[in-house]
């Protein structure tokens, strides 16, 4: 035996074993889901089940497991299989193709509130320890041809194997996959390859897509501006506005705005969520892969001769932002607002006042917030928000009880009303424009129900905390007078459903940037339009 091993296993064992601990010590929350909403009073469905989710892994490693291969691989799947299984266990996060956009765009300040003292001794010891193992351990083949016949005949036992129990138990496996269609996104291992994989088909290089060639450009007399303010992570049940029993907006309560109570998100990912929010495509027709390949809002107003400007606070603009005039607050370093790698939002004010005096033209102003971003919802804000106590001050949420997380998100929505709020206070001090504000969020947050926390699940599946989101608008007089009955926007808001389809429209509606993708019937201004006779 070599010395450099002090164990030694042969390939078709490793295989087997391989099946066994990352079908059952790596699928913790798919256990979990199986015995809270599955029952098992079929004894043969108890056997035929894990056979079944043992086979694919088993097909697998039947293929990967090869000489010079099988560690790197192995070390690689222990790692990431260790980590999505504290993500979905502990913190009830889905895994599929959109969550690995939102993964591989995200940049280091969003990632590093994921690096937990709980989710590194969670893969230290299933993960890690495993590898110390297996790189104690020499792997013995046998040669080639008698290799593959072993691999033959395990691969066609599995399948006889596997057959069989699906047959003894059709009933209850058919029923189950069928009623059960979000365990298939809690698979580990075995999901988030698939995901991978249909994520990296979507990377192929690709021709960048115009979508109008000539947008006649804007002139108006008296200047035009816009500011969007994008929220992150907000819900919509948290807010005060929206009904909620705490005083979570109390600054914007005392602003003349309007509030729309039904508003769904596009996407439950930033990823996803942001591009399709500035797209014209509604989102039953939107693909995230083609939205880097497309123009959207901002490329219309820039060639309608507005200047724009996107000030970013989060973890980027997931390509909308590249091809406009950009600025990130923490690159800037605002010595009062930003620590490390982080600021809280009131850097995005910072400049706000200053990019409106020097205005000379019609303008859009994107603030791009960090929000309520979890799971380090207690950075977020400064310590005079911390309104709502007891708080859960730390990234590692699960050892925190329900109630300080609500509080301490609770906080987070507080301190974006400040925030909403003194933005809407700056445009006051320029009467002679004709502005408005939007505010939206791009996506919600769970906090706790159904044992699910953060965002990201399909949207398909994903609870209605993750998909409801604030939304709302101000205009000072000038707009007043020009867009809208005031009065009847606010009953719109009030009595009708609305989604992030509506934001496209509703800008080029504000802004009056002609386009033929223009669709008035997703504009909020246009069912309260003023006729000639109505201004003043």
């Amino acid at each position: 035996m070599n010395t450099r091993f002090k164990f030694k296993i042969g390939s078709q064992t490793l295989i087997l074993v391989s099946t066994l601990y990352f079908t059952f010590g790596l699928n913790w929350a798919l256990w979990r889901y199986f015995y809270d909403k599955v029952s098992f009073d079929n004894p043969l469905f108890c056997l035929a089940l894990p056979i079944l989710l043992c086979l694919p892994l088993f097909l697998f490693f039947n293929l990967v497991i090869v000489p010079k291969l099988a560690k790197p691989l192995l070390i690689t799947f222990l790692l990431l299989s260790s980590a999505t299984n504290h993500l979905m266990y502990n913190l009830g996060v889905y895994i599929d193709k959109d969550m690995i956009r939102n993964a591989v765009e995200t940049n280091v300040r969003e990632a590093s509130d994921f690096f937990t003292l709980t989710g590194f001794l969670w893969v230290l010891a299933t993960g890690i320890a495993p590898i110390i193992l297996l790189l104690m351990t020499k792997i013995e083949f046998s040669p080639a041809r008698q290799e593959l016949k072993k691999r033959l005949l395990s691969v066609g036992a599995g399948l006889a194997l596997a057959g069989v129990s699906a047959a003894l138990s059709y009933k209850d496996i058919v029923a189950v996959g069928r009623n059960h269609k979000p365990a298939r996104k809690i698979i580990n291992t075995v999901n988030y390859v698939y995901s991978t994989f249909r994520y990296v088909q979507n990377l192929k290089p690709r021709h960048f897509t115009v979508l109008e060639e000539n947008i006649p450009a804007v002139r108006h007399q008296t200047p035009r501006v816009l500011v969007l303010v994008i929220g992150e992570t907000a819900r919509a049940a948290n807010f005060s506005l929206n009904g909620y029993a705490r005083k979570t907006n109390p600054l914007l309560e005392k602003q003349d705005i309007v509030y729309y109570k039904d508003t769904a998100a596009c996407g439950t990912a930033t990823a996803v969520s942001l591009p399709c929010l500035f797209s014209h495509l509604p989102r039953g027709q939107f693909d995230a892969g083609d939205a880097k390949y497309t123009e959207n809002l901002t490329d219309f107003l820039r060639k309608a001769g507005y200047d724009v400007l996107w000030v970013e606070n989060d973890d980027g603009c997931k390509g909308v932002c590249s091809r406009i005039k950009t600025r990130d607050v923490v690159e800037e370093g605002h010595p009062r607002f930003c620590f490390k790698n982080y600021c809280w939002d009131d850097a995005l004010l910072a400049g706000l006042e200053n990019d409106l005096n020097a205005v000379e033209k019609d303008t859009v102003i994107v603030l791009h917030t960090m929000g309520s971003h979890g799971p380090a919802y207690y950075l977020r804000y400064p310590e005079r928000f911390k309104a709502f106590q007891p708080t859960c001050d730390t990234a590692d949420i699960q050892k925190c009880a329900q109630d300080a997380i609500v509080n301490t998100y609770d906080n987070t929505i507080l301190y974006t009303d400040f925030i909403v709020s003194s933005a809407i206070d700056v445009l006051k001090k320029f009467p002679q424009f004709e502005s408005g504000l939007i505010y939206v969020s791009d996506h919600g947050e769970s906090l706790g129900e159904n044992n699910i926390y953060l965002h990201g699940f399909p949207y398909a599946i994903a609870p209605k905390e993750q998909k409801n989101v604030p939304m709302l608008l101000w205009l000072n007089r000038l707009s007043r007078e020009r867009v809208s009955d005031y009065a009847c926007l606010k009953r719109q808001a009030a009595e009708n459903a609305f989604s992030h389809d509506w934001l496209f429209h509703s800008v080029l509606g504000f802004t009056d940037v002609k386009s033929k993708f223009y669709d008035e019937k997703l504009d909020l201004f246009k069912p309260c339009a003023l006729t000639k006779g109505d201004k003043k």
